[in-house]
C-alpha cells in the first residue's frame, strides 16, 4: 500500500495544484488602449470572474503594434492559467499583413468567443444603387472611377471591402483615413461613394438618411435594421464578415482551466447586465466551445492571407 501511495503521490499533487487554481491574481492582457472595445469587455468580465473564482482578475493593457505586443507577451507567458488574452479581429488580420512574432494557432489555446459586431456596406445617397447587386453593376460600368473610404490601411473595414472586390471582380479605389471619423465624414459629404463600417458607428447617419445601407455582412440581419438584407440573401454567400472579441490562453494551458473559464464565460454571457453592455457597444453576445473559436481563427487566417496577397496590401 505504501508503495502504491508513493507512486500515486505525484499525480495527486498535480491534481491538487490544478484544483487550487486560481490561488493568485489572473492577468487579462488587453493588447489595446483603455476605452477600446476589448478593454470595455475585459472590464465587464473582470469583476464577475473574480467573484465566481474567488481570486482577483486584473485587466492589463499592453497596447502597441495594433495588438501584437500584448498578444506576444501572452504567447510567451507560462501556460498556467494566470495570463490570459482578450483580443479582437486584429489577432488574425495582423499576421496576414506581415509576419507576427507569434503564431495565432500554435501559440495559443482558444477559450471562448465573447462577442461579434456586424459590418455593413454603405453608400452616399447620391449613388443610385439601392441594393448590393445594383451597386456591383454600377461599379463594373465605371471601373476605377468610384472611391471607398476606410479608417485605415489593413483594418477590418479595408480588408472586408477588398474581399468584396475580390469575390465580385469590381474595381473601386481605396482611400484610407486616419480613423473612422474622417472616413465617415467624407462619405456623408459625397467625396467618396462607399464604405464598409461597423453598424453602431454609422447607424445615426443611416437613420437620418445621410447614408444608405445596402447590406449587412453578418450571418443574420441586424436587429437595428431588420429591413436591410444580408449579403448572403442578396446572392453573395462567401462574404460573411464580422468583427469579433475572444479570450485565449498560452498554448499548453491545462484543459481543466480552459474548460472552467469557458463554462464561466458562457454563463456570464447569459446575464442581463452583461448582454446590456455588449448591446450598447453594438455587439452580439456569442459564447460556444473552445474548438469553435479555434476554427474561426484558422478560417480567418486563410481568408485574410488570400485577400492581402491578391490585393497587394502592405501594412503601414
Amino acid at each position: 500500500m505504501k508503495f502504491l501511495c508513493a507512486l500515486l503521490f505525484p499525480l495527486c499533487g498535480i491534481a491538487a495544484a490544478q484544483e487550487q487554481w486560481p490561488s493568485r491574481p489572473v492577468h487579462i492582457v488587453v493588447p489595446y488602449t483603455p476605452g477600446t472595445g476589448a478593454d470595455i469587455l475585459a472590464r465587464v468580465f473582470d469583476p464577475k470572474l473574480s467573484q465566481r473564482l474567488k481570486a482577483a482578475f486584473v485587466v492589463d493593457n499592453r497596447p502597441g503594434a495594433t495588438g501584437n505586443i500584448g498578444a506576444d507577451l501572452v504567447a510567451k507567458s507560462p501556460p498556467d492559467g494566470y495570463t490570459l488574452l482578450l483580443t479582437a479581429t486584429s489577432f488574425t488580420t495582423n499576421p496576414a499583413l506581415k509576419p507576427a512574432p507569434f503564431d495565432p494557432v500554435k501559440d495559443f489555446t482558444p477559450i471562448a468567443l465573447l462577442a461579434t459586431g456586424a459590418l455593413g456596406v454603405y453608400v452616399n445617397p447620391q449613388v443610385p444603387a439601392k441594393s448590393m447587386r445594383e451597386f456591383i453593376d454600377l461599379v463594373k460600368k465605371q471601373p476605377g472611377k468610384l472611391y471607398y473610404s476606410s479608417p485605415g490601411n489593413g483594418g477590418p473595414q479595408h480588408l472586408a471591402m477588398e474581399l468584396l472586390k475580390l469575390d465580385t471582380q469590381i474595381d473601386i479605389v481605396h482611400v484610407p483615413y486616419k480613423g473612422a471619423g474622417g472616413a465617415i465624414a467624407d462619405l456623408v459629404g459625397g467625396h467618396v461613394q462607399a464604405m464598409v463600417s461597423a453598424l453602431q458607428t454609422v447607424a445615426p447617419h443611416v437613420q437620418s438618411g445621410r447614408l444608405r445601407m445596402l447590406g449587412v455582412m453578418s450571418a443574420k440581419r441586424a436587429e437595428a435594421f431588420p429591413d436591410v438584407p444580408t449579403l448572403k440573401e442578396q446572392g453573395l454567400p462567401d462574404l460573411e464578415v464580422e468583427t469579433w472579441y475572444a479570450m485565449f490562453a498560452p498554448a499548453g494551458t491545462p484543459a481543466a482551466i480552459v474548460a472552467r473559464l469557458n463554462r464561466d464565460l458562457n454563463d456570464l454571457l447569459k446575464e442581463a447586465d452583461v448582454r446590456d453592455v455588449l448591446e450598447k457597444q453594438g455587439l452580439v453576445p456569442e459564447g460556444g466551445a473552445p474548438g469553435e473559436l479555434g476554427e474561426r481563427v484558422k478560417k480567418d487566417l486563410v481568408r485574410w492571407t488570400r485577400v492581402v496577397k491578391a490585393a497587394g496590401i502592405k501594412a503601414d
